[in-house]
């Protein structure tokens, strides 16, 4: 898709979506992504011209659990390996991070835990974060410009009671076992 900004310049839009990442040194290449509870890291490497951008769920997956590419240390690990296999230097690496809001009242800190996550990923690996927008209670709309390392976010406005998660005390289950996600 090719679409064009208020200024007028055209951009390729490439989606990132949950469990996914995308990796370019394509100028006009813009990746996107909307974003709750999740994260999204934006890392690129100025010198080389490259970046990229990945999208997860969780911040660690449970033992045996089958859907690995939906958490953290994979995302984190996919992305820094596309981008060294495309010429970017671990070293040179810098970083954005995005999301981790708490969508829903009422239930676990997940977006809290990602965000916690990525940033001590990110220190540990020891590639600097020079920006980030974590936390809060809305959702975010990420469009970033690999080459450039430029990000832009939107909030998006809350739609009224719709992300109230009240469950009367006497419903609450005792023990969770699988859990739908939507």
């Amino acid at each position: 898709m090719v679409g064009s900004d208020q200024l007028g310049s055209e951009w390729k839009k490439q989606h990132v979506i949950q469990g996914s990442h995308a990796v370019s040194d394509d100028p006009e290449v813009v990746l996107m992504t909307i974003l709750g509870s999740c994260v999204a890291t934006c890392l690129w490497d100025e010198r080389r011209g490259i970046g990229g951008m990945n999208h997860f769920l969780l911040p660690e997956e449970s033992s045996g659990d089958s859907e690995v590419r939906l958490y953290g240390a994979h995302a984190m690990e996919l992305l820094i390996n596309d981008l060294m296999k495309r010429g970017a230097k671990k070293e040179r690496l810098k970083g954005k991070l995005f999301g981790g809001a708490s969508m829903i009242e009422g239930l676990s800190a997940v977006g809290a835990r990602n965000a916690t996550f990525a940033k001590k990923f990110l220190e540990r690996e020891g590639i600097p974060c020079i920006a980030e927008s974590l936390g809060g209670k809305r959702a975010r709309r990420i469009r970033f410009w690999p080459v450039q390392g430029k990000a832009q976010q939107l909030f998006v406005a809350e739609a009224p009671g719709l992300l109230k998660a009240e469950v009367p005390p006497s419903v609450r289950p005792k023990d969770v076992g699988e859990v739908s996600l939507f």
